[in-house]
């Protein structure tokens, strides 16, 4: 695994806190280096961490990083980011689509603003960062693309929820498998990843559940170990996958994950099918 990430660099929408910032720690304990392109440049009551304490967080974990301040919204801003890479650390290897917003409130409930911003920051903002990432992952010999979206489950439940989000979300997949066929002859992976249980992330304390539905959770440590089981494979192993981080950490040989907390009973995720979590 060192081998491969050593001296790589990752281009991430958002990694402020929550999943994205540990995948970024799980990198850089390998030698890899990142660029976060994030909005928050000074505390938020209601959320912890800012892009600065993020690269502080990197940086103590082995790692380099840069913290640009920006919106993946924003083409100027997602290129600069591509950019700071490319002058930091000579290219981009890896691209990570994390930054995501979520509003789970039903077609009659959700303002249009509300649909818009889930639609602009999750498919277009995935859209902007790798097609601004693209040229120099065509040069990389470890070119990656994870986008942390789900499995394309259309069952009539996930259908009919939260229609929106769910758009959001899906687009985000759709376009990741899309460039996985458009760009498997230049050996760039492409793949999704989505946890089997809710993660406690401030977005579950604060919009999904609260305490109780945080103690059910496993901690941003499971999807950042998966996260790296599939950044560490050579691309051309695996692309055009929408992947389960207890799949992915099971093909690893990995199957107790008490270590990641969550109780003997933990909540599966949005767009996972109600089953027994092991």
């Amino acid at each position: 695994m060192e081998a491969l990430l050593k001296g790589r660099t990752i281009v991430m929408s958002g990694g402020s806190r929550g999943i994205g910032l540990a995948i970024l720690r799980a990198a850089a304990r390998e030698g890899a280096n990142a660029v976060l392109l994030a909005k928050t440049d000074t505390p938020d009551p209601r959320l912890p961490g800012t892009v600065h304490s993020a690269v502080a967080a990197i940086e103590a974990a082995g790692g380099s990083a840069v913290a640009v301040v920006g919106d993946v919204r924003e083409e100027a801003d997602v290129e600069r980011a591509v950019a700071t890479a490319v002058e930091r650390f000579g290219g981009v290897d890896i691209c990570v689509n994390n930054a995501s917003a979520l509003d789970l409130r039903d077609t009659e409930e959700l303002p249009v603003k509300r649909f818009d911003l889930m639609q602009s920051v999750n498919s277009r903002g995935t859209f902007l960062l790798t097609r601004c990432c693209l040229p120099y992952l065509r040069r990389s010999d470890h070119a990656h693309i994870l986008t942390l979206s789900p499995p394309l489950n259309l069952a009539p439940r996930w259908l009919g929820a939260h229609p929106a989000y769910t758009l959001s979300k899906y687009g985000m997949t759709l376009l990741t498998l899309g460039w996985a066929a458009a760009y498997a002859d230049h050996g760039i992976a492409a793949n999704c990843l989505w946890p089997q249980t809710t993660i406690a992330t401030a977005a579950v304390a604060n919009i999904l559940g609260g305490d109780e539905m945080t103690s059910r959770s496993r901690s941003p440590e499971i999807m950042a170990d998966a996260a790296l089981a599939v950044l560490s494979r050579p691309p051309r192993e695996q692309s055009g996958k929408a992947l389960i981080d207890a799949d992915v950490l099971a093909e690893a040989g990995i199957t107790d994950l008490a270590r990641y907390g969550g109780g003997q009973d933990p909540e599966p995720d949005l767009f996972v099918d109600l089953r027994q979590v092991p």
